[in-house]
């Protein structure tokens, strides 16, 4: 049975996949680390090789190998790993962790996010107080809700289990090579495990064990 178990950084994520591994030390569950976000990208930024990584601007670095247009707004703190792709009009509001490989595309806003390598948001997509695992994909104009609409603290529900996070903002926690459809909502406290797809259209919450289909809301399949 599904639990908080199957929600861990362990169960979720390939730390080698991400510029921001260290981040994850000494904590057990993603969403831990949000508010620690901001204050990791001063410290790393600083330690970055400057053959490889420039700064522009205050406490926003970039690799010399990223594609950045030049009609995109990157608020720091900021790192943009290498060969990532800031596309037309892209919107990064800061404390935001863009992995190697990674496209943000055109009119997608990034607030308070790890972005692991090779994540893709290339459409209109709000990813916000959120981490997105290696290979993640956020379909066009699919979103995170970051805040209830009651504004008050957000808990993760997994099976019979509940965790409080204590956060007022915390989007979703999506583990590798999770595929999010088109015009899909994550609302607050969304875990997706690894290797699951979900639907177009979907309203999601609460926990979608690893290698599942969400359907709809009550109807989800194991992919194999």
């Amino acid at each position: 049975m599904a639990g908080l178990q199957d929600t861990t950084i362990d169960a979720l994520y390939t730390l080698e996949e991400t510029i921001a591994g260290e981040i994850f030390q000494g904590a057990t569950y993603p969403w831990e680390v949000l508010p620690q976000i901001g204050g990791f990208i001063l410290s790393l930024g600083n330690r970055l090789p400057r053959d490889r990584y420039e700064q522009r601007g205050e406490n926003v670095w970039i690799a010399k190998s990223a594609r950045v247009f030049s009609s995109a707004y990157i608020n720091g703190p900021a790192i943009i790993d290498e060969e990532a792709e800031i596309r037309h009009c892209a919107f990064i509001r800061g404390n935001a962790i863009v992995g190697k490989g990674a496209v943000v595309g055109n009119s997608t806003e990034l607030k308070n996010v790890i972005l692991f390598n090779k994540v893709q948001a290339p459409h209109y997509n709000y990813v916000g107080d959120s981490i997105l695992g290696y290979k993640a994909h956020m379909g066009a104009g699919s979103i995170t809700s970051n805040v209830k609409s009651d504004k008050t603290l957000v808990a993760v529900k997994a099976g019979e289990e509940r965790y409080e996070t204590g956060l007022r903002k915390f989007g979703a926690m999506l583990g590798d090579c999770v595929e999010v459809g088109c015009n899909s909502v994550l609302n607050p406290g969304t875990v997706i495990g690894r290797q699951s797809n979900v639907y177009p259209t979907s309203m999601v919450r609460g926990f979608i064990p690893a290698g599942s289909i969400y359907k709809k809301d009550g109807e989800i399949v194991e992919k194999y």
